[in-house]
């Protein structure tokens, strides 16, 4: 395994620790039940990734390969990043995740348009496209809860 491959794994595994320390944050200080549930599963789910993420670390042969099939809404370019509050509104803690998401997002794009190694920016442009993933399925729960004209 390339130095540089290593490097790129081990920094993504700090940012799904990093988002997983938010979301359990996130989740302790919402009083909203279903946000508190929303934010628990979205730590999970960075634990997860942090876990497929050092499994790739540890095993050389493995690829990442990460796939999102929904369209992107680019809802989380139309809103404002809201502040974590204990009696924030649901839609404002779905709205907090998803800009969270889409900053990760944008890092490993950046990430991948500034690699010069075919290699390198392949693994940038895989783990954007899994934040995506996180992205595309919360905008999916923000349209639903904060758009209520659309029932």
């Amino acid at each position: 395994m390339s130095t540089d491959y290593k490097k790129i794994l081990e920094m993504a595994i700090g940012n799904e620790i990093e988002a997983h320390d938010f979301y359990m944050h996130a989740a302790s200080r919402s009083k909203n039940e279903l946000l508190k549930s929303i934010f628990t599963e979205l730590a999970e789910e960075e634990e997860k990734h942090k876990r497929t993420l050092e499994g790739f670390l540890n095993n050389q042969s493995l690829k990442l390969n990460f796939h999102v099939t929904a369209p992107d809404y680019k809802i989380a370019e139309t809103i404002e990043l809201p502040k974590l509050t204990t009696e924030m509104s649901f839609a404002d803690g779905v709205a907090l995740a998803i800009k969270k998401e889409q900053e990760a997002m944008e890092m490993y794009q950046k990430f991948a348009d500034a690699s010069s190694d075919v290699e390198q920016q392949k693994i940038f442009l895989e783990l954007a496209t899994m934040e995506l993933g996180h992205k595309v399925k919360l905008e999916d729960i923000y349209v639903d809860t904060a758009y209520k004209e659309v029932w």
